[in-house]
């Protein structure tokens, strides 16, 4: 069988690379971007089962079926909530939310295992649209709690500079220049933020459009932004994200 996993976050890819091979699958290449999906797809016999992220670095991934048509299963892998997922559920399309549990993850394969057909009827302009409207309808995150000593701080989103990681942990840093720990991993933050206010730009940092006191032009076609008070290290937004970085600034 032959197996890819598309997803932009390249530790979460080898993760669930890792977490494949336990089930006996090998995956034969990992993608991450609309772009590399399309080259490959377009250069390469199609895989029998796709494992794929919704949103990726460059775009959302149901654009990589505009250019390239595909029988493959798909397994979506995503952070939307319930209530948006019941889409994929009528369109007999299965899912993993993350962080992806092992048991979920073992369900699915066996469901491909079994013959039942995980694409069948699949509709990615239906989907891309009513994704698009539950984001428009959805509620956001307002407040976030973090532990601090014996006692839980209740931090406002307002009150937010930035969202960042470093050795492996996540970070809230506020207004104030104070830094708080936080029990959720980025890729997971980014589906419970209001994206007209919150951009990841880059692997490590999510920040508030509010908080942002200037943007300069940095080496390989890249940005650097400058927010009150924040001085962890530099806040460069990738190459990749550059152009949604810009497009984001016009539209929020």
């Amino acid at each position: 069988m032959k197996v890819i996993i598309i997803e932009d976050e390249k530790p979460a890819a080898r993760r669930l690379e890792r977490m494949i091979s336990k089930l006996g699958l090998k995956v034969d290449v990992l993608l991450h971007s609309v772009v590399s999906s399309v080259d490959w797809l377009n250069a390469n016999p199609h895989p029998d089962l796709i494992f794929l992220d919704i949103q990726l670095s460059d775009g959302i991934s149901f654009e990589i079926f505009e250019h390239v048509e595909t029988r493959s299963a798909i397994i979506f892998t995503t952070a939307y909530d319930e209530y948006a997922l019941q889409a994929f559920k009528l369109n007999s399309i299965d899912y993993l939310l993350k962080p992806i549990d092992e048991e979920e993850l073992e369900a699915a394969v066996k469901k491909y295992r079994d013959n039942q057909p995980l694409d069948e009827g699949l509709n990615m302009e239906a989907l891309r649209s009513i994704l698009i409207s539950q984001n428009q309808n959805r509620s956001y995150k307002t407040r976030f709690t973090a532990q601090v000593g014996q006692h839980l701080k209740l931090i406002e989103t307002g009150d937010i500079a930035c969202f960042y990681s470093e050795n492996k942990a996540t970070f809230i840093h506020c207004n104030n220049n104070r830094n708080y720990p936080l029990d959720i991993p980025l890729e997971q933050l980014e589906g419970e933020l209001d994206p007209s206010k919150f951009f990841r730009i880059n692997r490590k940092c999510i920040l508030n459009i509010r908080a942002i006191k200037d943007i300069l032009s940095y080496t390989n076609s890249r940005l650097e932004v400058k927010l009150e008070n924040f001085s962890e290290f530099q806040l460069i937004v990738s190459r990749e994200r550059v152009k949604d970085f810009k497009n984001w600034l016009n539209e929020s």
